[in-house]
């Protein structure tokens, strides 16, 4: 193994984190919010009532920032948002959910949201604000199923290695808001959605399970998604009955969606350009390695390592940089995000074929949390998979029993920011010098 200086890793781990801070920063909500409704005052001078709903881990920031907008017609502004990024806001009633896993403030913040949506009347406004994490947080079963049933199944389709694509098509099916049923909710009344993409595409029928865009879901696709990751067969009957007893999603028109604008404000891909325009002040090569990075987290590390081992045959300063949301097949009982398990596997691949230079590959949820874990992801270089070892714990083994938190935690290589009150998905970055 190549022994590198420890100066010059502490001064790369710096420049990757401070690039990262550069990602996050760039999906600022507050800010993001406020240039889109100063672009659409229009809107909001001609309604005669505004109601105000947000929900995802940024829906605290982003309602606050609209609060300056919408005061003066306001008549109920709610924020549903994750237990990690409650703070109040002046007007909102706050209400904590769980995520990833939705809980009873789940279940209250979405029927406060329904409540309040089905209050709209024609000539009014509903400035709805969405987030990352919005389809957990914003769990309302249909009849017949609780939340249990919800819980089993969103905790089947995240360990079973679906997408968010694949899981948000499955979503809509078990709601009462989502798959544009939130904007058929109010009525008459014109839906302004600003929204913080963190999937692929920016696709408004995704994020957060689409309430207020026209739905593409359907029960043969949902079934095709639970066969595919052999989920049917343990389904609760709840859910069973409701896919067998439903046809297809209620059904929609043009008119239905002919006073509802959806806008997307903030995305991975705003992020990646600025951490790749940020880069290249201070790297001679910045390689774009992917638009958007997905799949299993291993085939995913193995790409990027096989693009980080090509650039580094390059002179000068490299960096590679890329974002997008990776799946984790959960096969063993540890600790651990998708974040961490690539920064884990990404130092296991580098054993195998070295990249031969000084390097430190940094992967990151924007949200700051990894799994359900304290950390944002992982930031390894060619010792820490020796580290590891010398504390006594196996990296391999760690790897194969999903436990990459412990194994990053005991080589000091968990990347900690803390909530950040945002979440446009994940971004990844290689520096080499």
């Amino acid at each position: 193994m190549i022994t590198q200086s420890a100066s010059l890793l502490k001064s790369l781990r710096r420049e990757a984190v401070a690039l990262f801070l550069e990602g996050v920063a760039a999906a600022n909500p507050e800010q993001a919010v406020a240039a889109a409704l100063v672009a659409r005052s229009a809107t909001l001078e001609q309604a005669s009532r505004i109601i105000l709903v947000a929900f995802g881990k940024a829906a605290c920031p982003m309602a606050r920032a609209a609060m300056p907008f919408v005061r003066g017609s306001l008549v109920t502004a709610i924020a549903l948002t994750n237990h990690e990024n409650v703070e109040p806001v002046d007007g909102a009633t706050v209400i904590a959910g769980g995520h990833p896993i939705p809980d009873k403030g789940s279940i209250a913040g979405a029927a406060a949201i329904e409540h309040a949506v089905s209050r709209a009347q024609e000539g009014d406004l509903v400035l709805v604000l969405v987030s990352g994490g919005g389809s957990a947080l914003l769990c309302a079963p249909p009849p017949g199923v609780e939340l249990a049933d919800k819980i089993a199944l969103n905790e089947a389709l995240i360990r079973s290695g679906a997408d968010i694509c694949e899981i948000n098509a499955v979503r809509p099916i078990f709601s009462r808001l989502k798959g544009g049923q939130m904007a058929r909710l109010a009525g008459k009344a014109k839906v302004l959605s600003l929204i913080l993409s963190d999937v692929p595409g920016d696709d408004i029928a995704t994020i957060a399970s689409g309430p207020t865009a026209r739905p593409r879901s359907s029960t043969r696709r949902a079934r095709e998604v639970l066969d595919k990751y052999g989920l049917w067969e343990n389904l609760p009957a709840a859910l069973e009955r409701r896919l067998e007893q439903m046809n297809a999603m209620p059904d929609v028109t043009a008119t239905d969606f002919h006073n509802v604008e959806n806008v997307v404000i903030g995305s991975n891909a705003i992020s990646l350009r600025t951490v790749a325009d940020k880069a290249e002040a201070e790297f001679d090569l910045v390689v774009r390695a992917s638009d958007w990075l997905e799949g299993d987290v291993l085939d995913a590390a193995a790409e990027l390592h096989r693009i980080a081992w090509a650039a580094a045959q390059c002179n000068g300063r490299v960096a590679v940089v890329c974002g997008g949301e990776t799946t984790v097949r959960v096969r063993g009982d540890g600790k651990g995000g998708r974040n961490q398990e690539l920064a884990l596997c990404f130092a296991l691949l580098n054993e195998l074929q070295p990249i031969g230079r000084p390097w430190v590959f940094l992967s990151g949820g924007t949200d700051g949390l990894d799994g359900p874990t304290n950390a944002a992801g992982g930031i390894v270089d060619a010792g820490s998979s020796d580290w590891m070892r010398q504390k006594g714990h196996d990296p391999i083994a760690s790897l194969e029993n999903n436990d990459s938190y412990h194994a990053l935690a005991c080589s000091g290589d968990l990347l900690i920011t803390g909530a950040t009150g945002t979440n446009v998905a994940d971004i990844q970055i290689v520096l080499m010098s």
